[in-house]
């Protein structure tokens, strides 16, 4: 009858060790799970955005001074790069739309807007000079694909 016990309470013993070690276990498992440690090597986390998103802006500039937006890279802040291009595109899309509708010859050089290139300046962007040259980046090709129909 004690041989019985004994064996009851050592099976009880080794079952509840089991136990605790495989919660254990488990609760290691998913820890690790949820904060991966990332090493130098990025190839080991093809998938990972952050890193993917990074080495994609990298590529972006080229050593030439060019972005992939086939727009010179003149200096200057990106802030004023991408507000000038932008406000230069747009108003270059509206003369080239205009002068189509219009039937006039392209001409984007004859544009007050082209000759002032200041919309949308601000001094806090930074140099004039600079922006009004993307600007006129900015417009020309917004003019070329307005007066196409685009």
């Amino acid at each position: 009858m004690k041989l019985i016990n004994f064996k009851n309470k050592l099976a009880g013993t080794l079952f509840a060790f089991a136990l605790l070690f495989g919660i254990s276990l488990s609760a290691n498992l998913t820890a690790q799970a949820q904060y991966p440690q990332y090493p130098n090597d990025r190839s080991q986390y093809p998938n990972d955005r952050y890193r993917r998103d990074r080495d994609y802006r990298d590529q972006t500039r080229s050593r030439r001074g060019r972005t992939n937006d086939s727009y010179p890279d003149y200096g200057g802040s990106y802030n004023l790069r991408q507000t000038a291009l932008n406000a230069g595109y747009n108003e270059g899309m509206k003369a080239g739309r205009d002068d189509r509708n219009h039937r006039r010859r392209g001409e984007f050089r004859d544009s007050s807007s082209y000759q002032r290139a200041t919309k949308d300046y601000n001094s806090r962007l930074g140099d004039r000079g600079l922006y009004q040259q993307y600007f006129r980046q900015g417009f020309q090709t917004g003019y070329a694909d307005g007066y196409r129909g685009y």
